[in-house]
């Protein structure tokens, strides 16, 4: 059964995945080939998610954490200060059009969020998976969600799911239903349908009580 871990798995997919089209989209137009404008501009939103993500982390993972397995969130935080300054970077050199800048932003953007998002999967959230109870664990995951301001959900959820595989997508639908109210879930569910199109039917095939 799909738990709040799976969840954060889920995401940590998503980062992986848009920040590869971002790096690439940068090293493209430091190569001179047109056309990634569109796909190099997905940074800003990406790092919109990411803040909420970290925020929500310190604000509810941190704490829980402390008290089972102290000074391991220590290193975490600083990773997301990191990332922080690695974000700045790379706006700086996209508003003052430096190609060769922006690639090499984003190439250590990419490499700090993957170092840190795989460190995060292997090692932070094994502790939290071993030593917090579930019913903690579901008091976290919903101070995280919490965290997304609620009218950017439909953004949110737009954006995500269609970077999600198979697995993570029926995992983190799976969750939500468990957590929304019928009425959010039934809203929540139309969105996933618009954001993934055809590939809907391999979620009801999965979950039957979706809407075909």
């Amino acid at each position: 059964m799909a738990g709040p871990i799976d969840a954060v798995t889920a995401v940590h997919n998503a980062f992986r995945k848009d920040m590869e089209g971002v790096d690439a989209a940068a090293r493209g137009a430091a190569q001179g080939t047109p056309g990634f404008e569109a796909a190099l501009g997905r940074y800003r939103f990406l790092n919109e998610v990411l803040v909420w993500h970290a925020e929500g982390e310190e604000l509810a993972v941190f704490p829980a954490l402390e008290e089972v397995a102290p000074l391991v969130a220590e290193a975490y935080e600083r990773d997301h200060r990191a990332l922080d300054a690695a974000y700045e970077r790379l706006d700086v050199a996209v508003a003052r059009g430096d190609a060769l800048e922006t690639a090499r932003a984003a190439a250590a953007f990419k490499f700090h969020l993957d170092v840190h998002l795989d460190k995060e999967d292997a090692h932070l959230y094994r502790i939290v998976a071993e030593r917090i109870p579930p019913p903690e664990l579901g008091r976290i995951a919903g101070v995280m969600a919490a965290h997304i301001p609620a009218e950017r959900q439909p953004e949110t959820i737009s954006w995500m799911f269609p970077l999600l595989g198979p697995d993570d997508r029926e995992n983190m639908l799976r969750i939500q239903q468990m957590v929304l109210p019928p009425e959010v879930f039934s809203m929540v569910a139309g969105l996933v349908r618009q954001a993934v199109g055809d590939e809907w039917a391999e979620l009801t095939r999965r979950m039957p009580d979706l809407p075909a």
